[in-house]
């Protein structure tokens, strides 16, 4: 019992320090919430990995060729970012370096992640 105590004890220090930070996901659809630079770029980052898993696997398994497609994918992927961040969130993008900083977010990644699952899901049909 006294473990259990001094367990919870430190992770309400860790709270209050900071370094334990709750994240809740109505935080990810609120225009007033606070964001600092890297919470932000991780959320862009992690949607757009998102983004590029479902393209990349519907691509591959409809017969879609060419590399046409690619930049599809990068239009649709820049598309839901800038309106995620620019539209719902509504947030300042000066404050995080511009928009050529906020749709960097995990663009290189997520080009990976595309081909990745596009040929998976073009192979897995075989």
């Amino acid at each position: 019992m006294k473990e259990r105590k001094s367990a919870k004890f430190n992770q309400q220090q860790q709270h209050q320090n900071g370094h334990l930070s709750p994240f809740k996901l109505t935080k990810l659809l609120d225009p007033e919430a606070s964001w600092d630079k890297d919470q932000l770029g991780d959320v862009l980052h992690w949607i757009r990995q998102v983004v590029a898993l479902v393209c990349g696997l519907t691509c591959g398994a409809l017969p879609l060729v060419g590399g046409i497609w690619i930049v599809v994918f990068l239009i649709i992927s820049s598309g839901i970012i800038y309106g995620y961040y620019a539209m719902i969130l509504k947030i300042d993008e000066e404050d995080f370096g511009g928009h050529g900083t906020l749709l960097q977010e995990g663009l290189f990644a997520s080009i990976t992640v595309f081909l990745v699952h596009l040929s998976v899901g073009r192979f897995g049909r075989y």
